[in-house]
């Protein structure tokens, strides 16, 4: 009876085995119990679907997807294994989720996509649909996080507010259509393509007559004005909710260090802020608007252990978090503000592309810092700047030297030409990776959270790792695991130019794969339960 029951069980899991090296995610329906649910595991624990970006562009965001011959399997841990670098995946430990990545939709970006549907709609929606579609199984990135402004910024075609008639303080000339038609017939296309689209509003500058200088262009706001503010920037919020598109969250003022006599802006005090923040904030809830966030700050890295602490110290009930530019400063000093505030959110939401630079350098640069590196210090989000401008970085507003440090121009995610032409930029093709990673694998479902992984062994230093887990509508259904990594292995030990594959050992719950990373980017997962 005894070897019956052997034979029987060496049968039933014969078959279930192959179900695993079938289709690994039906695994999670079958209900099993002990020995056979830990060989089911490692059975159906393989990674079949990876996109890659290469160094040489031979490459971009490019799906490897493998069969069920080709699959990378997981196996049992060995002492010996051939490779000289160990990625650990360790699931047991979480840390934020992650919320999205994307860019924003100035006047600009916004113009140049419009003229884009008007001379070629065809490539028009196969950009959006390549760039923001979230669905499973798509061929996207689907990026999914875009910020508006709230009136002009550097890249409008005039300065103007959404009320600028002079000492309206009860805003009756108030128009959410001062807004360019074009915003929000782009804005209403990407929803058509991403309805979990997370649109974020922020002012370059509250509107002229509420200022010092008398212009939107640089000074600071009145004092006697403050307490109008709140009011003006909650039927902005109104406006966009009226027009169509839902607002995850609303920031007091972009960049509130910088006042700029050429273009939008204005210096905002933390205590300011945090008045206003406070204030809008019981506007918001007074009118059934609890769930929009005010996310604080919106400047540079360098200053992130004073201004953004001060802003939350002084209203921590009006502020979600606070939101990071990357122009000045290093990505570590996120800490200073988690360390400080570790229960408020933090947002990376600006930074620019240069014109006429190195697309590798860019490459390696955006992935250490912003999409691996940002998210490693506790951010949530990854945004660049404008989504989509010509080849000279234009339109921008006339006489704005925001971008003649930049090497002549700010580059956006996508290079748009007159002739219906596109082409997506080195800083589009990191982010896509990052953002593959996280997106949800239902619809409706969450997104990715990040996780803890470390990278060992004699070769670590040439691989940048970033670890999320996605979960499940189901919680029966297996999670989704996702690594994000970066291969700089492109010089020797002299420093010349010598592009290096690395093999590594991904580690996870005691079982590993081998993989051989090209330099490049590459983002891979696969599914497991979502417990061990």
């Amino acid at each position: 009876m005894q070897e019956s029951d052997n034979t029987r069980q060496r049968s039933v899991l014969t078959r279930l085995g192959n179900l695993a090296k079938a289709d690994p995610e039906k695994l999670y329906k079958l209900d099993l119990h002990g020995y056979a649910y830990e060989i089911l595991f490692q059975n159906g624990s393989k990674i079949f679907d990876v996109w890659q970006t290469t160094w040489d562009r031979s490459t971009l965001f490019t799906p490897l997807t493998r069969t069920a011959s080709t699959a990378i399997n997981f196996n049992p841990s060995t002492s010996s294994l051939p490779t000289n670098v160990n990625i650990v995946v360790d699931d047991t430990v979480r840390y934020q989720d992650i919320v999205g990545f994307g860019g924003t939709l100035t006047d600009s970006a916004a113009l140049t996509l419009k003229n884009l549907k008007t001379v070629n709609s065809d490539n028009y929606w196969n950009l959006l649909n390549y760039m923001f579609n979230p669905k499973d199984g798509a061929n996207a990135a689907g990026l999914n996080y875009v910020r508006v402004p709230i009136g002009a910024s550097d890249f409008s075609a005039s300065v103007y507010s959404l009320d600028d008639s002079s000492g309206d303080t009860s805003f009756n000339s108030f128009n959410i259509n001062r807004v360019p038609a074009y915003v929000f017939e782009v804005l209403k296309d990407i929803l058509s393509i991403n309805d979990i689209l997370k649109v974020h509003i922020l002012p370059w500058s509250p509107p002229s007559w509420m200022k010092d200088s008398g212009t939107m262009n640089g000074g600071s706001m009145r004092p006697d004005m403050i307490s109008f503010y709140p009011t003006y920037l909650l039927k902005a919020v109104i406006g966009f909710q009226g027009m169509g598109i839902p607002i995850y969250a609303v920031s007091i003022q972009n960049e509130p260090q910088n006042s700029n006599p050429t273009y939008p802006s204005c210096a905002l005090a933390p205590d300011v802020e945090a008045q206003i923040g406070s204030a809008l904030r019981l506007l918001l809830n007074d009118n059934s608007l609890s769930e929009v966030k005010i996310i604080g700050y919106e400047h540079n890295w360098d200053d992130a252990g004073t201004y953004p602490v001060t802003v939350i110290q002084d209203a921590p009930d009006a502020f979600a978090g606070v939101a990071f530019h990357c122009y000045e400063g290093n990505v570590d000093e996120q800490d200073d503000f988690h360390n400080a505030e570790p229960s408020k959110e933090i947002y990376l939401t600006e930074c620019s592309g240069t014109l006429n630079s190195d697309w590798w350098s860019d490459i390696k640069w955006d992935m250490d810092n912003l999409w691996i590196g940002a998210l490693e210090h506790n951010a949530k989000s990854g945004l660049m700047w404008n989504i989509a401008l010509d080849g000279n970085g234009k339109p921008m507003l006339p006489g704005a030297n925001s971008c003649s440090g930049n090497g002549g121009g700010c580059r956006a995610l996508v290079t748009v030409n007159s002739d219906g032409s596109y082409s997506l930029n080195q800083e589009f093709y990191s982010m896509a990776h990052a953002s593959k990673a996280i997106i949800p694998k239902d619809p409706g479902g969450p997104f990715g959270t990040r996780i803890r992984v470390s990278v060992t062994g004699s070769l670590g230093w040439a691989l940048r790792v970033g670890a999320y887990v996605t979960g499940r509508t189901n919680s029966g259904d297996w999670s989704r695991y996702s690594i994000v990594v970066l291969n700089w292995f492109d010089t020797d030990g002299s420093g010349n130019w010598s592009p290096t594959p690395v093999t590594a050992s991904i580690s996870f719950r005691g079982l590993q794969a081998t993989y051989t990373f090209p330099v490049g980017v590459s983002t891979i997962w696969w599914y497991a339960p979502s417990t061990p």
